[in-house]
Formats: structure tokens, C-alpha cells, sequence
């Protein structure tokens, strides 16, 4: 009995045990639970504080270290802050807004000239170089950015009496942002020792710019800078468009059509957003061009990528800051139609030395760069290898520079080929055609299309005779007069 007993006795402290064992492990388990909640949002407040303390450090460091590129790349392009839209309201002073999306937007502001005004002749000018086909893809929207509300009256009248078909079809809109959204614009800082109506103008500037990329973020594909003083090469969106096909596959952030100031910079308009936060960031630190070239190195494209001939001219004579005379003239431009080259996509390759990084496919363009390479021997050759076969009507090529007459193919060929081997990165052509022998260093040849009976799949500059005299291939020009069926 007395064993009996015990053994009941030692049972039910057992299941007392058994009991406290159990409410130890739910407390437990309730305890680390709140606790690794309670730590979670600790490291949630951290990290924003971080994230919040990281951005404020980003924008001191950026203005006091001049915007270094290469610093900041990499933040710059992760910031999410910049992807969304400034929020301002825009008063339609012309137009509705774009029922669908364009191809292009042509962005212009403008504000009331001591002396002279060259709006008008500036809308005129787009309009009169583009062809009927052209029109439907563009949008022209001007950004009235005065403070004075009888100029802006006063300008609204005479560009919708003189552009009221423009505006009905919806090509053609006139906004302005009243002056209650722009920052403070007096007693900024006096950087490069301008006087202060110089900053005033220059930091209000970028203010209108910023608010003029910001409405037109979502209007088109593209978009291109323009001045209000600027006359426009004859259809100029044609070339344009020609210049962003051949750089199809390639990376970059602007396109620049002329070598003055805020004048024919292209973007993509997703960039926009980003653009016109960067503008208002440092608005009262440096002239807008100045911000430009910052803002192209901060997303990683390092060299100007400018085309020539210039497709816009500087007209102005006399400037929107006090008057003063404006001179400035982009040399590069042509106003009469000219021939810009297709240059189809293609890969480049080549078996000659090449000098430092004067690579080849810095011949296969319109920018101002070349091929450079060391003194080529009997057989080398520069190959192009195209993506798709095409038809070809014209190819003009030219070796040398002015400052390097000597650097020219004095003998070769130029060759056409057909039957593509082998692999992706290696690709060549099994059988060529020869269409003729370099003269002077240049070859141009015409009908093409005519004189070829097959798709062509491969082109080549090919050294007949060994030279001592480095060769540097200018530009290389291929226009295509259809795409064959494949």
C-alpha cells in the first residue's frame, strides 16, 4: 500500500512537471516570438533611417564633390525616388492633352526677351521642315515660363492664330506652371562668382526645364531639347530616327544632334522623370549643360555621343539674359535634307593591330570618331557581318582626317559576301563579290542593288598592299533600299 501510494504520488508530479514543462515552452515560444518581431521592426527602422540618412548624404556629397560620375553611378541609378513624377499642376494655356502616344516629343521653354523673339519662327520652323508622315509622330508641347501673365496672354494669342491647325490636330500644346510651385530663387548661392541676377536666371531655368521634361515624361518613346531660338534641318525626325536604329542593342543616355548648349539633346523618355528630379536637386549649383553632362555620367555613359551633320542651328541673336548678344553658331549644321546613312545592326571585327582604343566599330557611325590601326599588311581586312541580310543601294567609305592625310587606305578593296559559316561570335561569309578598288583612300559606290543579285550578309575592307602608313577608317555609310523577305 505504502509503495502503492508513492507510486500514484510520483505520478502526479510527473504530469506537474509535464504541465510546467509545457506552459515554460509556450511562454518561450510567445516570448521569441514577440522578440523577433520587436527585431524585426528595429531593423526596418534602422534601415530606412539608413536609407534616409544615405540619400541625404548622396546629395551633400554630390554638391560638394562637384557630382563626380563615376562615384556615384551606381546609387544614382538605384534611387527610386526618381522614377516618379514632380507633383505640380500645369495649366493648358493651348491644346488638350495628346490622346495617344507619339514617336517623338520636341520640348521648348520659353520666357519674355529684352530684345527680340524667336519663338514663333522656331514652331514654324519644325513644323515647315517635316513631311505629313512626319507630323503624326510628333508632339511639340512649349513650356510659357514667365511670370509676366500679359506675355504669356499675349504669346498664347499669336501661336494659336498662326498655329491653330497644329493645335486642333493635336500636335501642338502650350502649358505654364504658376509661379506659386517654383522654389526660392533669390539669395542663392553665388558659385563660378556670377552676380546674383546671373544665378537667379540660370537656377530658374533649370526649374523650368525640370518642370517641361516632367509634364512630358509620358507623351512619346523620345524626347529632344530645344532652345526657342533655333531653326530646324529639313526633316530632321527622319535622321533622328535613323540614328536610333543604328544604335539599336547599344547602351546610352543622350544623344546630342547639336554641339550648343540645351540645343537637339535626345532622351528616352523613361529618363525623363529622373532628369527632371536631378534639375531641381541642384538647380542654384551650375547652368543647365553644366547638370547635363553630370547626369550622362551618372547613368554610365562616359562619352558624348554627338552625330553629325547638326540637325538644329542656333538662330538667336540676341540672348534671353539681359539681351546680350548671342553670336553662337553650331558650324556642323546643314538645313537642306542630306543623306544619313541606315548603317543596319551588325558586328564589326577586324585583323589588323589596332592602336589604343580606336576599335572599329568606332568607324560604323556617324559620330565623330574612327578606326585607328597600325600599318596593315597584303590580306588584313576590316569585316562587317550584318544580323539579317539586306538589300544595299549605296556605301561610301573614307580613310584619313584632315589633321592626318597620310593615314589612308592607299590600296585596297571594298567586297561584298553572301553564305554565312560558323558560329555567332565568329561568323563569316563563305564567297565575296568585289565591287571595286579604293581611290584616294575613298571608296563611294551607287545601285548597289543593281549590281548585286544576292542578299548580302557580309562587307569588307580589304588591304591589297602592304603599307607603312597606319590606316584610320573615318566612317563607314550603308544605305539600304529594302528589308528582303526572309
Amino acid at each position: 500500500v505504502t509503495l502503492l501510494y508513492a507510486f500514484l504520488h510520483m505520478r502526479q508530479n510527473l504530469k506537474y512537471f509535464d504541465k510546467m514543462r509545457c506552459l515554460r515552452k509556450r511562454s518561450a515560444v510567445s516570448f521569441l516570438g514577440v522578440l523577433v518581431i520587436c527585431l524585426l521592426f528595429m531593423n526596418l527602422y534602422i534601415e530606412d533611417g539608413y536609407v534616409l540618412e544615405g540619400d541625404k548624404q548622396l546629395i551633400r556629397e554630390t554638391a560638394t564633390h562637384q557630382l563626380n560620375p563615376e562615384r556615384y553611378v551606381h546609387t544614382f541609378k538605384d534611387l527610386s525616388n526618381f522614377s516618379g513624377s514632380i507633383n505640380i499642376s500645369y495649366r493648358y494655356l493651348a491644346g488638350t492633352p495628346l490622346p495617344r502616344k507619339r514617336y517623338l516629343t520636341i520640348g521648348l521653354s520659353s520666357v519674355k526677351r529684352k530684345k527680340g523673339n524667336y519663338l514663333l519662327e522656331t514652331i514654324k520652323s519644325i513644323f515647315e521642315q517635316s513631311s505629313y508622315e512626319e507630323l503624326k509622330e510628333i508632339a511639340v508641347v512649349v513650356q510659357l515660363a514667365d511670370f509676366d501673365s500679359a506675355w504669356c496672354e499675349g504669346m498664347v494669342q499669336d501661336i494659336s492664330q498662326k498655329f491653330a491647325h497644329h493645335i486642333i490636330a493635336g500636335r501642338l500644346i502650350v502649358i505654364h506652371v504658376p509661379e506659386e510651385y517654383y522654389p526660392v530663387l533669390d539669395g542663392l548661392k553665388r558659385n563660378y562668382n556670377d552676380p546674383e541676377d546671373r544665378v537667379k536666371f540660370r537656377s530658374k531655368q533649370n526649374v523650368d526645364y525640370a518642370f517641361l521634361l516632367n509634364f512630358c515624361a509620358n507623351l512619346s518613346d523620345y524626347y529632344v531639347m530645344l532652345e526657342d531660338d533655333v531653326r530646324c534641318s529639313k526633316n530632321f525626325l527622319t535622321a533622328v530616327k535613323k540614328v536610333i536604329t543604328s544604335r539599336e542593342g547599344s547602351y546610352w543616355v543622350t544623344l546630342e544632334f547639336s554641339k550648343l548648349g540645351y540645343i537637339g539633346k535626345l532622351y528616352h523618355s523613361h529618363d525623363l522623370p529622373r532628369l527632371a528630379h536631378f534639375l531641381l536637386m541642384f538647380y542654384q549649383e551650375m547652368p543647365c549643360d553644366w547638370l547635363l553632362i553630370h547626369f550622362r555620367g551618372l547613368l554610365a555613359q562616359k562619352e558624348v555621343i554627338r552625330f553629325k551633320p547638326s540637325l538644329f542651328q542656333h538662330m538667336g541673336y540676341y540672348s534671353s539674359y539681359k539681351g546680350a548678344e548671342n553670336k553662337l553658331k553650331d558650324d556642323d549644321f546643314e538645313e537642306e535634307s542630306f543623306d544619313i546613312p541606315d548603317n543596319p545592326p551588325a558586328n564589326l571585327h577586324t585583323n589588323m593591330n589596332v592602336f589604343e582604343n580606336y576599335e572599329a566599330s568606332k568607324a560604323y557611325s556617324s559620330i565623330d570618331e574612327y578606326f585607328w590601326g597600325k600599318a596593315p599588311s597584303t590580306g588584313d581586312f576590316y569585316g562587317i557581318v550584318f544580323e539579317k541580310p539586306i538589300k544595299i543601294s549605296k556605301i561610301k567609305v573614307v580613310t584619313g582626317t584632315e589633321d592626318r592625310q597620310n593615314d589612308i587606305l592607299h590600296h585596297g578593296a571594298l567586297e561584298v559576301g553572301e553564305k554565312i559559316v560558323g558560329s555567332k561570335k565568329g561568323r563569316q561569309c563563305t564567297t565575296y563579290l568585289r565591287l571595286g578598288e579604293f581611290k584616294n583612300g575613298n571608296f563611294e559606290i551607287t545601285d548597289v542593288e543593281h549590281k548585286v543579285l544576292f542578299d548580302i550578309n557580309c562587307m569588307r575592307i580589304l588591304v591589297t598592299k602592304s603599307q607603312k602608313e597606319w590606316l584610320i577608317i573615318r566612317s563607314i555609310s550603308v544605305w539600304t533600299s529594302q528589308t528582303p523577305n526572309q
